[in-house]
């Protein structure tokens, strides 16, 4: 059997139940004694909790039970020190003759002992610091597959552990909670906590990361574009400083979500001066699957096989899948190679007419794809962006991100535009070298007014706003 006791680390009574039973141990071959100190400040709580656990009466220090096996067995109460001392008297033959001045040293040693461990486990903790991310409107598909993948190893590294906060509204406690308790109980090794937050005036705290999720429910029927594009902003302003207060100075953000992704980072760029531009990215990795996906399919090959496709512009507006660049791996032709082969697609798809009736000119059906994505295909999105940005993308492989544009690619300056990147130590860069054709300079310029109408409108009605507001 083993004896089980705590107590309060001042307490004497435990300090004398304690040596007695220190001495039992060494000199019985079967007797074993395991100890468990609380602080004062935590005693009343601990002893109310494992009182409510086993039904048990005892109300002081120390309380002393036997387990029939070795910790965690059922526990048998013994009571308190003077029923310890009567069960050793009585088992043992041995009682303790320690005076009370010797209990209450003891006590106080026993205090500044259990102060000292307390703050060595809270140094050797905040050694391990895991890496803090953040999920707004976390109640939304997108969020549930999302989890699974930023703890699995494979995006920050098998050594990284991290901690998830879930940020929505009341309404969504619910959901948040389930998600929660999922979550924990899929017993993820990386996943050091998972916490759910409806407090607005707490989000953001000590964020490494904070991924964007927020949407609305576009329909023009029932309200103006202006209105959705107001809405979006609001979000924005109220994150923004949030993120700047808040979040640790080398914040990565990243905006995804069904609508808006371009002017969410937008917007959190006007309203968060202080946070890095170039670490505002917005998710063009969807367009990119679901592009790659249906030129497979015309192909007759596995998707992994076509490379560098890249999605110009408003990601979740309007947007240009350009197939000049994109490249095919370990496509079965009259020509074979190595692994690394590869051959330029559009010589690859005899078919032109396919390419401008079929993918160039079907935004409509490659967007209805990606909107009715039930989360999978953006949770995945996020997660390769993120690995990428860590870790680098694959050499020479081409991706699209949505980034605050420098006048590259003649795109004017200031507006948050999708285009072709790289990631290389924990960075990323525009692939300024790769030259695009006239046709395609003409559209990007097309895009780019796009959006920089959305961006005045959003600081338009925001500014009309303000004077409403100060009144």
């Amino acid at each position: 059997a083993v004896v089980m006791f705590t107590g309060k680390a001042n307490c004497p009574y435990y300090a004398k139940a304690e040596l007695l039973a220190d001495y039992l141990q060494t000199n019985l071959p079967n007797f074993r004694v395991h100890k468990i100190t609380q602080h004062p400040d935590k005693w009343e709580q601990w002893l109310h909790d494992i009182r409510e656990t086993n039904g048990w009466e005892h109300s002081q220090s120390p309380i002393i039970w036997r387990e029939l096996l070795d910790r965690g067995g059922k526990g048998q109460l013994l009571g308190g020190l003077n029923d310890f001392l009567e069960y050793a008297q009585q088992y043992y033959g041995v009682t303790s003759m320690m005076l009370s001045e010797e209990m209450l040293d003891i006590a106080e040693e026993n205090l500044q002992a259990h102060l000292e461990i307390v703050k060595e486990d809270e140094e050797i903790k905040s050694l391990i610091k895991p890496m803090q991310i953040w999920i707004t409107s976390a109640s939304v598909p997108i969020c549930y597959h999302l989890i699974p993948l930023l703890a699995n190893g494979e995006v920050f590294g098998m050594t990284t552990e991290i901690s998830i906060h879930l940020l929505d509204t009341d309404q969504f406690k619910e959901i948040l909670h389930s998600i929660v308790m999922e979550a924990e109980d899929m017993a993820l090794p990386l996943l050091r906590s998972i916490l759910e937050h409806t407090k607005i005036d707490q989000a953001f705290i000590d964020a490494d990361i904070i991924i964007v999720l927020d949407d609305v429910l576009l329909n023009l029927e029932v309200q103006s574009l202006e209105n959705y594009i107001r809405e979006v902003s609001e979000i924005c302003q109220v994150y923004a400083p949030l993120i700047e207060k808040n979040a640790k100075s080398e914040v990565k953000v990243i905006s995804s979500g069904k609508t808006f992704a371009n002017l969410k980072a937008m917007m959190l760029r006007t309203y968060g001066p202080s946070i890095r531009p170039e670490n505002i990215i917005a998710i063009a990795t969807s367009w990119e699957s679901a592009a790659k996906a249906m030129l497979a399919r015309k192909l007759n090959m596995n998707t992994a096989g076509v490379k560098d496709v890249i999605v110009w512009g408003n990601i979740t507006g309007s947007n240009y899948i350009d197939l000049s660049h994109a490249k095919l791996y370990g496509y079965d032709c009259a020509i074979r190679g190595p692994s690394n082969f590869q051959r330029p697609l559009l010589s690859m798809i005899y078919d032109s007419e396919w390419i401008h009736s079929e993918l160039l000119s079907a935004q409509s059906t490659l967007s209805a794809r990606v909107s009715r994505c039930t989360g999978m295909l953006p949770a995945h999105a996020v997660a390769t962006v993120l690995r990428y940005w860590y870790h680098g993308s694959p050499p020479e492989e081409i991706i699209s991100v949505g980034i605050l544009s420098e006048g590259q690619f003649c795109v004017p300056e200031g507006i948050i535009f999708s285009m072709p990147v790289r990631f290389q130590n924990g960075n990323w860069e525009v692939m300024t070298e790769l030259e695009i054709n006239e046709t395609t300079q003409k559209i990007l310029g097309h895009l780019s007014h796009e959006l920089v109408q959305e961006k005045l409108v959003a600081l338009k009605e925001i500014n009309e706003m303000q004077p409403y507001e100060a009144e």
